[in-house]
């Protein structure tokens, strides 16, 4: 939650899971389990590792994959079952005493909380002292509770994580006052999320201090166009007081925790990891979106496209972040192939959130996946008009909508929206590279788009179609020497692209080297290009570059002789 990098690093090394123990028992099962387990096919690794421990059911490893299996589904209570295997044969195991602590706080047992820290069943110092805290909360010793998270904040790379806990603590008894003292002084070290301004500013709200409150989120969230957000604000200007419901009790405190560490293991960890505490914080509190939506982009991350759908699924259509859920849903139904899916998806969210700029933006991009190119304009025009003069993202759409001008045939329009584009951003590299290529195959402007595409390789040297295509403006300006070093450059980055093999092969005929040319057109060839370039690749090989575009009414590159 908190982007202080001692933090991070000091969870991410108190939550490395080792492995335990060594599986022995049904090997054809536990095999299919591990392969499961390594493609984060977390269905599959479940039900292989359940058929396990039927015949071995204290088996070290089979009881920690297949807790981390249930887990990462995200049902908490069918792990809870194995947790307690674990616990119970004493092996030490930080996911199951996550998991047990969970369940306890789940079902207000808070002294259980307290025994299982006893018994030495801990996870971590910040998860440890953060539970014993709202435990004891729970059980209604304020005192105690205060002076537990003062520890939490005494401790090494904790001090932010037990500041906002405590905040919290004090707003969910009511003590408003206390806790703005804590959010709200830039001295005592805390930072703000986006979880935390929301709840601060909720907090102001309830002390009648909405003015401060917008402040608060006009410093965190700028001129946010998310619906969240941009209700909280009405209610603000409004004068109505936004009701604190960031967390309503210890329980939910303790799915704060969970949640809390995933925020600072997100992009730290193995997204694996950090998707059991978003899973555990989802499940403490299935009213914190933001848990759900962070288990959801885990999943993608991990090319659970069905499950990633479903856990985005689980955000209803009267929440504020409804949009953002359906944005992830279209993304993973794109990435599993299922495009129509997804375009449906897409229309539909186009009608229900007509006044965000980015659900049309998205709207276009589903649709130009599809090449439905004059549909994919409109969508891109549509959030353009809703999108302020002035706003630093429109050049994204300008760009797309540029491409879509292009694909139609209207290089006017698409000339027009690419240097719109570049007015807002001028060394945007993929605008420069995309301009200047086009500009090269039409054969205009060369001088002009020779100076973008080397603006956009020394912005990205390691992008072999921006390298591909500063080889391809040397060889249509003649310059075939000086095309060859790229235009390799351009094919070792991007090896199996027919395009870019193909551009080789002709920047090789243009310097003499016939054989070069020959290999690198089989190659281009052999990578599945499409039906047209196929077509003419094979011309290529068959009469030699310089015949082929006599073919075609254009000058050969060198003087034909008995070789072509």
């Amino acid at each position: 939650m908190f982007k202080s990098q001692i933090s991070r690093l000091a969870i991410v090394a108190a939550l490395c899971l080792p492995q335990i123990g060594h599986a022995q028992s049904d090997p054809g099962a536990y095999l299919a389990a591990r392969q499961a387990a390594i493609s984060s096919d977390y269905e599959a690794a479940a039900r292989y590792y359940t058929q396990t421990l039927v015949s071995d059911p204290k088996n070290p490893a089979l009881l920690e994959n297949g807790l981390a299996a249930f887990v990462s589904l995200g049902q908490i209570d069918r792990a809870v079952a194995i947790a307690t295997v674990i616990r119970d044969t004493g092996l030490q195991s930080q996911i199951a005493h996550l998991v047990l602590a969970a369940k306890a706080a789940k079902d207000g047992e808070w002294s259980a909380i307290f025994d299982a820290l006893e018994a030495d069943q801990t996870i971590s110092p910040l998860v440890d002292g953060l539970a014993q805290s709202w435990a004891a909360i729970g059980q209604g010793k304020m005192a105690q509770a205060l002076a537990s998270f003062d520890e939490v904040i005494e401790g090494e790379g904790m001090r932010p994580y037990g500041l906002y806990h405590k905040a919290l603590a004090f707003a969910v008894v009511g003590d408003f006052e206390s806790a703005d003292a804590i959010l709200g002084t830039p001295t005592t070290g805390f930072g703000y999320s986006a979880r935390s301004a929301l709840a601060h500013a909720q907090i102001l709200s309830q002390l009648d201090r909405n003015e401060d409150a917008l402040a608060v989120l006009s410093a965190v969230f700028g001129e946010t166009l998310d619906p969240g957000i941009a209700a909280i604000r009405t209610q603000l200007t409004a004068g109505d007081s936004v009701p604190f419901d960031v967390i309503e009790g210890p329980a939910q405190g303790m799915g704060e925790i969970a949640f809390s560490v995933a925020a600072a293991l997100s992009g730290e960890t193995p997204d694996g990891l950090t998707l059991q505490y978003a899973r555990i914080a989802e499940y403490l509190n299935p009213n914190n979106t933001a848990a759900i939506l962070l288990s959801a982009s885990l999943l993608e991350n991990l090319d659970q496209y069905a499950l990633a759908n479903a856990t985005f699924a689980k955000v209803g259509r009267d929440d504020p972040a409804f949009h953002q859920a359906e944005l992830g849903r279209i993304d993973a139904l794109r990435a599993a192939g299922k495009i129509e899916a997804a375009a449906e998806v897409a229309e539909s969210l186009a009608k229900s959130h007509a006044d965000l700029p980015f659900v049309h933006t998205k709207l276009g991009d589903v649709l130009a996946a599809q090449d439905r190119w004059d549909e994919a304009n409109t969508a891109y025009t549509t959030a353009l008009d809703i999108y302020s003069d002035d706003d630093p993202s429109r050049w994204i759409v300008l760009y797309t909508r540029a491409i879509s001008f292009f694909n139609l045939d209207q290089w006017p329009e698409a000339e027009a929206d690419f240097r719109a584009a570049l007015v807002l951003r001028p060394d945007q590299p993929q605008v420069l590279n995309y301009l200047g290529y086009s500009l090269v195959e039409r054969g205009e402007k060369l001088d002009e788009a020779l100076g973008m595409i080397e603006t956009a390789v020394a912005a990205e040297p390691d992008n072999g179609a921006i390298v591909d295509s500063l080889g391809w403006v040397y060889f249509q300006l003649g310059r075939y020497e000086d095309a060859v070093k790229p235009m390799e450059r351009a094919a070792s980055l991007e090896a199996v692209d027919p395009i870019v093999n193909d551009h080789l092969g002709d920047v090789y005929w243009a310097v003499g080297r016939d054989i070069e040319a020959t290999f690198q057109w089989n190659r281009a060839l052999s990578f599945d290009p499409d039906e047209d370039l196929a077509d003419r690749i094979r011309r290529k090989l068959e009469i030699g570059l310089d015949a082929v575009l006599i073919e075609e009414g254009e000058a050969p590159l060198r003087v034909a002789d008995d070789s072509n």
